[in-house]
Order: C-alpha cells, then sequence, then structure tokens
C-alpha cells in the first residue's frame, strides 16, 4: 500500500424537511409517513491510490464532488461504500475561514489553527516566527483577524498549513488566492514539500499550476472518475477542451 489509498469510494449527503424541527416532531413525522428524505449521491466509486512523495492534483468543474472527496480523505466525512486508508500525519487547508476566530488576533489565530492541526504549544512557539515571515504578516500580527483580506487570511492559512512538513497536505484552490507574487512563493514551497517526501493533493482550475506542479492527475465530474494518471499533461489537454463545448 502507498500513503493513501482510496478504494470504490462513494459519498452522499442525506437531504430532507428536517431542519429546525426537534426529536420529538423528527419521530412523529418518520411515524406518520410526512418525513421526507432523500440520499444525494456526491462520489461514486472513486478509486485511486498515491505513493509518498507523489503530488495529486485534481480538476473538474463547479459541483463535481472535489472538495467532498477531499473532507473524506481528511477523515471529516466518511464514505458510504469503499475505504480511505491513509499513513501520518494530514494537514487539510479545505476553507481559508475555517479553524480561525474572526474575533481574534492573528497571532492568536495562528496557535489556535496550530492545536486544531494537533501541534503542541511548544512546536508553535518555535515555528510561529517562520509562519508569519512566509505570510508576510509581521506588521499584523495583533490585528483583529476579520479586518484582515482574504488574500492575507489565505496567507496565513497557508503558511501554517505548509511550514509544518506534514506526511499528507491537502489544498483547496488555495494557491488561486492572493497575489502573483505569493502564488511563485507557495508554488515554490510546493516543491520543496515534494523534495522533502511530503504528498501533496491540490485542487486547482488552473490547469497551468496543475502541470507545473503535478506529477498525478485525476479528473472528476459529476461525482464520478473520468481519469486518473500521471500523464498530466494529456489529460489537461483533454479537459481543456472539455471545458469548451
Amino acid at each position: 500500500m502507498g500513503i493513501l489509498e482510496v478504494n470504490d469510494v462513494s459519498i452522499r449527503y442525506k437531504i430532507g424537511n428536517f431542519k429546525n424541527i426537534g426529536l420529538k416532531e423528527y419521530f412523529l413525522r418518520k411515524i406518520s409517513g410526512k418525513y421526507n428524505q432523500k440520499n444525494i449521491v456526491v462520489n461514486s466509486h472513486v478509486t485511486f491510490s498515491l505513493e509518498k512523495g507523489d503530488m495529486l492534483g485534481i480538476i473538474g468543474k463547479n459541483g463535481a464532488g472535489k472538495s467532498t472527496l477531499l473532507k473524506a480523505i481528511s477523515g471529516i466525512i466518511l464514505p458510504y461504500e469503499g475505504y480511505i486508508k491513509r499513513e501520518g500525519t494530514i494537514a487539510a487547508l479545505l476553507e481559508l475561514a475555517s479553524g480561525f476566530d474572526g474575533d481574534l488576533t492573528v497571532r492568536e489565530n495562528t496557535y489556535l489553527r496550530g492545536a486544531l492541526l494537533g501541534y503542541t504549544k511548544s512546536f508553535m512557539n518555535e515555528k510561529y516566527d517562520e509562519i508569519i515571515k512566509f505570510a508576510e504578516l509581521e506588521e499584523f500580527q495583533d490585528q483583529i483577524f476579520k479586518y484582515l483580506s482574504s488574500g492575507m487570511k489565505s496567507r496565513l492559512a497557508f503558511s501554517i498549513a505548509s511550514l509544518v512538513n506534514p506526511d499528507i497536505l491537502i489544498l483547496d484552490e488555495v494557491l488561486s488566492v492572493g497575489d502573483g507574487a505569493f502564488r511563485k512563493k507557495s508554488e515554490k514551497k510546493m516543491f520543496e514539500i515534494i523534495e522533502n517526501g511530503s504528498t501533496t493533493i491540490l485542487v486547482s482550475h488552473n490547469l497551468n499550476q496543475i502541470r507545473s506542479l503535478c506529477n498525478k492527475i485525476l479528473w472528476l465530474d459529476k461525482g464520478h472518475v473520468i481519469e486518473f494518471g500521471s500523464d498530466v499533461n494529456t489529460i489537461c489537454d483533454k479537459y481543456a477542451v472539455f471545458l469548451e463545448k
């Protein structure tokens, strides 16, 4: 087995008219047959595996099931079919605002996000200056987080996730946020992470980014795997043609 194995994974969400009702009302509706629920399949029979040091690019239109698959790989949600096996530590950057408190400072949020990722305070003390420097937020350490621009928030989130060198790093549209200079710095950091042996998964709509960074690619459409392989340029070419239809 490699560092990550996704085997015949299907993921679904249950939706129905159960919002804002209590447990008693829920059972009454179930008994009376007035409770409507249906299952929405988001990912269907997804299979692929990654070795240590791989960088996988995941492509697909909005609604293809990319972010949901990342949540399952991260352990946030469970598949109802198939299984996922992981080795080592995982750092996932799925939503820029997640894991941050808007009313806390940049400094406080750095330690908060680190704690949520499972890192000790002593480890964060050691890494703090490096994280802030990489994020280019030296002058904003005592600024209230909610007043930062989206680019500043993304820089801090990326910096915390990438500088701790996890075994598996998961990035959902993170490298597309921020100015050109920071994107180049982020890409350079990605190459360093790969050289250090970390396995990285990147969701991006930027095909040039996928071509330059990734050695494997997964193309999803409506929850199904269209293609998976190491011929990144060929699959990107096919996807570009698909987008033009």
